[in-house]
């Protein structure tokens, strides 16, 4: 799971402000919301993702688990939602794994008996996936580092396809995202995705009061970019509404069986960015797209 905060309260982030932040580098840079098209996202994230693995596996790595299928910061379990079906179901089924990380939930599947693929476009998240794997003395996850808008797979190679907080929000062109899902599962295979709930989008990324008010336009398609001080991006998200999600599910040949918003639990004290028991009792904070290949 991948959900990345902004480095400085003051920048907007993809729940919406804007400021300054420190580049990978240590020189400063901006935090801004502009185009950013399908090649200037890809080169960015890759990168910011590539730089900042270590760090992001170091914090939070705890909540993820070696082997969890976790949804959302709020907690919600693949091993209770039952989102991909039962999981005595998996046993045998071809999964895609879709932005994987360090492939804890693909390492979850595994435990199911289902196959799992991780794919992810950075190559150091992949690396903590075989570094996980070689510390738990298991067989490694399969892995293939791509983008997830030019899947290198065949037709109908998969039964099943997942992503949690994975590729979705970084891709600039997810209306070809969602076709490459639907082109790689079978007729009948579940595509189950979470992501940043849209409404996040106006309201400030801060897990305190302030994060409370609404600041920009919830119809605001520009797209959120940390860029260097050259004016090029180091990190970009793309905003889509619940209806653009819908019409490019269903355009892709995807049939919406559920949409959950999980509720912030009770006895969950842990911030993670923006995500606080606060905000998690006022506002959704993850939107969690369930659909079934047509």
């Amino acid at each position: 799971m991948s959900t990345h905060q902004a480095s400085n309260p003051a920048v907007e982030s993809p729940d919406g402000l804007s400021g300054r932040l420190d580049g990978d580098d240590g020189d400063d840079g901006e935090a801004v919301r502009r185009q950013a098209g399908t090649a200037e996202s890809s080169r960015a994230n890759r990168h910011w993702w590539d730089s900042n693995a270590d760090e992001y596996q170091d914090e939070h790595g705890s909540f993820l688990g070696d082997a969890r299928f976790t949804w959302c910061p709020e907690g919600l379990d693949e091993s209770e939602a039952r989102l991909l079906g039962d999981p005595d179901a998996l046993r045998g089924r071809t999964v895609l794994e879709i932005g994987a990380g360090a492939a804890q939930c693909s390492r979850w599947l595994t435990a199911q008996g289902a196959k799992p693929v991780a794919l992810d476009l950075s190559h150091r998240q992949l690396q903590h996936s075989l570094r996980i794997d070689q510390q738990l003395g298991l067989a490694p996850v399969p892995l293939v580092q791509a983008d997830a808008a030019v899947l290198p797979f065949a037709d109908a190679a998969f039964d099943l396809a997942c992503s949690a907080y994975g590729a979705v929000p970084f891709a600039a062109d997810t209306a070809r995202l969602m076709r490459e899902v639907r082109r790689v599962l079978r007729p009948g295979g579940r595509w189950v995705f979470s992501v940043t709930h849209p409404i996040r989008w106006a309201f400030p990324d801060e897990p305190g009061p302030e994060g409370l008010t609404a600041l920009s336009s919830y119809f605001d398609r520009t797209p959120y970019v940390e860029q260097d001080e050259q004016g090029r991006a180091v990190y970009v998200e793309h905003h889509r509404t619940l209806g653009d999600r819908v019409r490019e599910l269903t355009s892709a040949g995807f049939r919406l069986v559920d949409l959950v918003e999980p509720e912030w639990p009770e006895g969950l004290t842990q911030e993670w960015g923006g995500w606080s028991p606060l905000r998690g009792r006022h506002l959704p904070g993850t939107a969690v797209f369930v659909t079934v290949a047509d």
